[in-house]
């Protein structure tokens, strides 16, 4: 890879030697022997690394550094200096370096440390690039919600649809899989001013639950100490979500079904019923129609709910999604922690995409907290995993026929290929390329285009 890069010495004759070898190998030099000179010439032309030496007269490498961190962020600095040392190393990448040479350094070195460096912006772009591409072909954009693979995207199609009406939702699915988080979109979306309430009805015991929903007046029993208002008059004006509904304990299902018919509530122990307007979104990682044959669930109380129904695809049948979940977790922890960690490996990249995900996104943000917490480096690596991901075996490919919902895109399985390749070889990418027969440039493109960090 070659390209444009800004050389700033006050040595003329290194500068001069480096100009000419950097230009013999194929890069576009231009020069400058102050800071100064240098960031004038930074803010008129597009360049695509900075090869600096530390210690200049006037404006000093390390807030010459920073001064580049700050005005163009996208352009990575190799800093180059005849005074090396751990501590000027340091200092260095604190200022906003992104690599670090000691004179006397050979080409070859300086080459190599360009073409991190401008592979680095090119990620950056391409992230960034990818960002609007999946912005402007998810469909409808719901606020929080990642919607790369094709299940997702028809998820929030049914989102846009059904957010502007009053009618109740059934959205089901896995534990962790996000169904609170779709639930918060439609309520976004409604464009309903009162709040938006949820309950988990499988988090307490039918008379508190009771309590919770509707409400009670003073001495309604033993501990009613004061009045209380329920959920249903707190959410009123907005939505109420009803999380896990198919725990919901059979004898409280009657009185649940008489609010929603009538659209009124009467706290325990009052005499007087008072109308509500509250929008019912219903929850759960229950087959409702079996529990429905099993005694558990009043099937009135099913089709009264289920007007409309959402089904939420557990994540390991959702993989395009897993990447930029990943990615996206990555960079709120990371920003919660302090810490620059700016990606994902190639091999960590393939562990993510092989594993099963029991938890669903939920694991999955747990496993990126904790990542980002162990690792040391500005990238995360294999070994900054949980064990249970690192160790696990995928099973092999299985073209199920007769669900066409797991079909996955000759793109989707290319991607999975080559990431379990490059883990099988521990993320050497000249032997990758080499297995699967394309040119290494090549395979660093896909690497990118995937948000993944192309650089050995």
């Amino acid at each position: 890879m070659t390209g444009r890069v800004l050389l700033v010495d006050d040595d003329a004759h290194l500068t001069s030697t480096l100009e000419l070898g950097l230009s013999q190998r194929g890069f576009r030099v231009v020069t400058a022997t102050r800071a100064e000179e240098a960031l004038v010439q930074l803010d008129s032309e597009d360049v695509d690394a900075v090869l600096t030496d530390l210690h200049m007269p006037g404006l000093g490498g390390l807030e010459f550094a920073e001064r580049v961190a700050q005005s163009h962020p996208q352009t990575p600095l190799v800093v180059l200096t005849a005074f090396g040392s751990f501590e000027s190393a340091v200092a260095a990448i604190r200022a906003g370096a992104y690599d670090f040479l000691s004179k006397p350094a050979k080409l070859d070195a300086i080459i190599i440390a360009l073409e991190r460096a401008m592979q680095h912006r090119q990620l950056q772009r391409e992230v960034q690039r990818l960002r609007v591409e999946v912005t402007q072909n998810q469909g409808p954009r719901v606020e929080g919600v990642i919607a790369a693979s094709e299940s997702m995207k028809r998820a929030l199609d049914v989102v846009a649809r059904v957010s502007s009406t009053q009618s109740s939702v059934l959205i089901t699915g896995e534990s962790g899989s996000g169904k609170e988080v779709l639930a918060r979109a439609i309520h976004a979306r409604g464009g309903r001013g009162g709040p938006f309430v949820a309950i988990n009805c499988a988090a307490m015991p039918e008379s508190l639950l009771e309590s919770e929903l509707f409400g009670h007046v003073r001495g309604a029993f033993t501990d009613a100490r004061e009045a209380r208002v329920g959920l249903f008059t707190e959410a009123n004006g907005g939505t109420l979500l009803l999380d896990e509904i198919g725990d919901m304990p059979l004898g409280l299902q009657p009185k649940l079904l008489r609010v929603l018919q009538e659209r009124r509530v009467r706290p325990l122990g009052a005499r007087a019923e008072h109308p509500i307007d509250v929008r019912i979104i219903a929850a759960t990682h229950r087959d409702l129609e079996d529990r429905i044959e099993q005694g558990l669930f009043r099937e009135d109380l099913y089709f009264r709910i289920n007007v409309v129904q959402l089904a939420l695809p557990p994540l390991r049948e959702r993989a395009a999604d897993i990447l930029p979940l990943a990615h996206r977790f990555l960079a709120e922890h990371s920003a919660r922690s302090g810490k620059a960690v700016k990606g994902l490996s190639a091999p960590a990249a393939a562990k993510l995409l092989s594993y099963d995900w029991p938890g669903n996104v939920r694991e999955l943000s747990n496993c990126m907290e904790r990542a980002v917490a162990l690792t040391r480096y500005d990238e995360l690596g294999v070994d900054d995993l949980p064990e249970k991901v690192c160790r696990h075996v995928a099973t092999r490919l299985v073209v199920a026929a007769d669900d066409v919902s797991e079909l996955v895109s000759l793109e989707e399985v290319e991607k999975r290929y080559i990431l379990r390749v490059l883990e099988t070889l521990k993320g050497n990418k000249t032997a990758a390329a080499r297995t699967l027969g394309i040119e290494r440039k090549t395979l660093y493109r896909k690497l990118e285009s995937w948000g993944i960090k192309g650089t050995e």
